[in-house]
């Protein structure tokens, strides 16, 4: 299996190139590209790969950019710390999502999941796509949460909550009611069970949900303020670099 692997991050490159080696001695890392310049460099004059492992926020820009230039067939893997992009990822060869940081297992898991579309593939030329949509991960995501407070375990259904954000360093629900629920998860975690579709990742504190937006203002420095049906503690501003998909988001229903 020849690999091509695109991240900005020399760091971050080096470690997922060893931990592929580890899982699959027989892979071949064919080349670590940094941008999209030189992802779309080596495209344009080299034999596509069996497998691309992509970090989406590169240093001069979002690596789907790639797809707008050069036709890119083979399957990928996209690597990223921000759960936003994943329809986008779907629409562009994405095999699997994989959130920063990710595991050694969840790393077995894309391998897996690569090998068995692989499979299936040659052994259904006329693929049923609804089956397939399903297996990358377009579900309606989790449908509730078990939470502990007060001495008591209860579930929360998530279609009840408004916003998930971070409290003293604890990943909180905050419902439509306004009750509050720590979590013993990271953001992270939480923001890779949630249907994408119906949760956005608005910065490093909050997971919103699409029922929860009142309305959207222009802010200064070309920034946007998102009110919520239930007040935040903070004021949730969007920079102008996320502006434009985060409008996306809230018009892709």
């Amino acid at each position: 299996m020849k690999i091509v692997i695109i991240e900005d991050e020399l760091k971050a490159a080096k470690s997922l190139a060893t931990l592929i080696t580890k899982l699959r001695p027989a892979a071949t890392i064919a080349a670590q590209l940094q941008s999209i310049e030189s992802a779309v460099e080596y495209f344009t004059h080299q034999a596509q790969p069996d497998l691309i492992f992509m970090d989406i926020q590169l240093s001069d820009g979002l690596s789907f950019d790639i797809f707008k230039t050069v036709n890119i067939q083979c399957p990928v893997v996209f690597c990223t710390a921000y759960g936003e992009y994943a329809m986008e990822a779907i629409k562009a060869n994405g095999i699997d999502y994989l959130l920063k940081p990710f595991s050694q297992d969840d790393l077995e898991a894309a391998f897996e999941k690569v090998e068995n579309f692989k499979n299936f593939f040659q052994q259904n030329p006329q693929p049923d796509l609804d089956g397939l949509l399903k297996k990358v991960g377009l579900d309606e995501g989790k449908k509730s949460f078990l939470v502990f407070k007060n001495h008591k375990y209860t579930t929360v259904p998530t279609d009840q909550i408004a916003f998930i954000y971070i409290r003293y360093e604890t990943a909180t629900i905050m419902t439509f009611q306004g009750e509050e629920y720590p979590l013993d998860q990271s953001l992270d975690q939480v923001q890779a069970l949630l249907a994408t579709k119906q949760w956005y990742r608005l910065n490093r504190q909050y997971l919103i949900n699409f029922t929860a937006v009142k309305e959207v203002e222009h802010y200064f420095a070309r920034k946007l303020l998102v009110k919520l049906v239930v007040p935040s503690p903070e004021k949730l501003l969007i920079g102008k670099e996320k502006s434009s998909n985060f409008l996306q988001w809230l018009e892709n229903r």
